[in-house]
Order: C-alpha cells, then structure tokens, then sequence
C-alpha cells in the first residue's frame, strides 16, 4: 500500500492497517490518531512530529523509525521493535511498552508519564532529561 492510498483511506475513516509494509516511508506531522498498524513494517521510516495517539502498534517494527517529536500518548506498542529508533521529545503518556525492545533507542527527553514499560528491553538505550516520575517498570 503507498502513502497516498493510506493517507486517502485513513481520511475515509478506515483504521484498520494491520500489518501494512511502509518501510522507508516519510509520514512527517502525519494524523494516524488511533489507527490499527498491528504488526505493521515501519522501519526507518520518518513520523517524526506525527500523531499517534491512541494507535495499536503492537509488535510493529520500527526498527530505525525516527519519532522524534511524535504524540504517542495511550498508543500500545507492546511487543514493538524500536532498535535504535529515535525518540528524542516523544510523548509517550499512558503508552503500553510492555516487552518492547529499545535497545539503543534514543529517548532523550521523552515523556513518559504513566507509561507502562514492564519488561522492556533497554540496553544501550538513552535517556537524558526524559520524564518518567510514574513511569512503570514493574506492573
């Protein structure tokens, strides 16, 4: 599926993109707001500043994705592979991250208020001025 026939169903109404491939693709400032990208390919993919809120990403891989600047809040990316994805000022309030891999990912200043991140994989993972007073390591 292209960028353009995405875009031109999501504003149809259709959420439902289960397991869509958009390797590569640029989605800068793009509206995905509670879109079903379940097992979706994204990776190195530009969503940078794009809304996210409320979107089923789990298992997606996002391997590479840059998502600096993206609105993830109550977005469920359980399962999500975000190997050196870059997170720098993503908010993540309320998201599922259970076992989600962020191994060298970047989330310097993330916020992650009430995000879950129960076993998490974080190695090599940064994390300079994120917020996380509620985040949940263990729930």
């Amino acid at each position: 599926m292209s960028i353009d026939e995405l875009l031109l169903r999501y504003k149809s109404g259709e959420r439902n993109f289960k397991g869509v491939n958009l390797i590569g693709s640029y989605l800068n400032g793009v509206d995905l707001s509670g879109a079903n990208l379940h097992g979706a390919t994204i990776c190195e993919a530009d969503l940078s500043q794009a809304n996210l809120i409320g979107a089923d990403l789990t298992e997606a891989s996002l391997v590479g994705a840059n998502l600096s600047g993206a609105d993830l809040s109550g977005a469920n990316l359980s399962g999500a592979k975000l190997y050196e994805a870059k997170l720098t000022g993503a908010v993540l309030k309320k998201a599922e991250l259970k076992m989600a891999h962020l191994i060298d990912a970047d989330l310097t200043a993330a916020e992650l208020l009430e995000a879950n991140l129960y076993g998490a994989y974080t190695i090599g993972a940064t994390w300079d001025g994120a917020i996380m007073p509620d985040g949940n390591m263990y729930k």
